[in-house]
């Protein structure tokens, strides 16, 4: 199963690029949707909200005059973070029961207007966010919606700003034009992304390739950053670092994020091998080593568990590592090493433009990484590490 959150301003056009993935087999779950069925006549919720705030929130039919609540909520905090408590809740459960019964190879599409600003997205495989100008979205509003104006404005300025839902963003629909681009886009990542997506998940299948060295991608910061916190989420809030060529601004690199997670021992490595692998993390190899710097040093100390990305468009290495073992503590030392020293950096580089075109004929990066180790040892040597343990 694969879980896909989705998100976007008010007026942005979420439900167009709903619909389409419902289409395609997508279970879509709305939480607007659920949060009117939960406060329905007769139900719970709609007794509790009478309950806290008196029966004049009632329409003459006896349903919720939204309106009513909205006039006692809109300004005082107290009363919203209430009728959030209410509300909350029954929504999350309902989306619970929803979830659990899904097929187990679904594509499940959970449509949450405030997924940004209540941090939810570590909790998805996947986030799409659909965008449009604020314009375009006021227009929509005051002429779709009946809004005034003034009061779409000020909903949209109430929101998360384009900057936040970019940095939780693994997917950026662009709704500005017409239907039918938006909609190809959403036919697009189905086909090429979702479905196998959603089998790699399922079959606990990593991604594999052999990208080329490119140069430096000022989004990869910004991608680790949502790739380590749902492997933090996976993980219970086990340390995640972002590693590897990608962490050091400037540097050419394989397009491949590396991330390493800290564990207190490999024996705890493997309880959090399940949950990796559901959370779009798969197990690859179990007894991986990396090369113990310096030569000689403790082999035992260096192994590690090796986990892979399952996303077809993003490939993703995690090193699962004992926290503060010179392994660990080698990929944080070099990494800080190149961030601190330019000149290295750039010879680093030279050293990697020149092996991959050396090798860009082989079918793995065995023997570039083979070639590289000399350059790696030197640098050990020159960062002054001895393979001992710090904390």
């Amino acid at each position: 199963m694969l879980r896909v959150g989705l998100s976007g301003g008010i007026g942005s056009g979420k439900s167009t690029v709903a619909k389409r993935l419902a289409e395609h087999g997508a279970v879509v779950i709305d939480s607007d949707k659920l949060a009117r069925e939960v406060v329905e006549p007769g139900t719970e919720g709609l007794a509790q909200i009478v309950a806290a705030f008196g029966a004049d929130v009632l329409d003459e039919h006896g349903a919720l005059n939204r309106g009513a609540l909205a006039a006692k909520v809109f300004t005082d905090d107290t009363a919203r973070q209430t009728l959030n408590g209410i509300i909350h809740p029954k929504v999350g459960a309902r989306t619970a029961e929803l979830i659990a019964g899904a097929a187990q190879d679904a594509v499940v599409v959970h449509d949450v207007p405030l997924l940004v600003e209540n941090g939810l997205a570590p909790a998805y495989h996947l986030v799409l966010i659909v965008h449009a100008a604020e314009e375009d979205r006021v227009h929509r509003l005051v002429t779709a919606r009946g809004m005034a104006e003034q009061d779409a404005r000020n909903r949209i300025a109430a929101q998360a700003d384009d900057e936040q839902r970019r940095a939780a963003a693994d997917v950026w629909l662009d709704n500005s034009g017409t239907p039918d681009l938006v909609l190809a886009a959403v036919d697009e990542l189905w086909a090429d992304r979702l479905v196998p997506f959603e089998a790699n998940v399922r079959l606990h299948r990593r991604v594999s390739g052999r990208p080329k060295v490119v140069p430096y991608d000022e989004t990869w910061p910004r991608q680790a950053k949502r790739i380590a916190a749902r492997v933090a989420l996976a993980a219970g809030g086990l340390r995640v670092e972002h590693i590897g060529s990608t962490a050091v601004p400037g540097l050419a690199a394989k397009d491949v994020v590396d991330l390493q997670l800290g564990v207190p021992s490999l024996e705890a490595a493997d309880e959090l091998a399940e949950s990796l692998g559901a959370a779009g993390f798969p197990l690859v190899h179990k007894d991986a080593e990396d090369v113990p710097k310096p030569e000689g040093a403790d082999q035992a100390l260096w192994r590690k568990r090796f986990h892979a990305g399952a996303d077809p468009r993003r490939l993703v290495n995690l090193h699962v590592r004992v926290e503060g073992g010179p392994a660990w503590e080698w990929a944080l030392r070099f990494r800080d090493w190149l961030l601190a020293n330019p000149a290295e950096v750039a010879d680093y580089q030279e050293l990697k433009l020149k092996l991959s075109a050396e090798f860009a004929s082989d079918e793995t990066w065995e023997h570039y990484a083979d070639a590289k180790e000399p350059w790696m040892a030197a640098a050990s040597e020159r960062m002054g590490y001895s393979g001992g343990q710090t904390s």
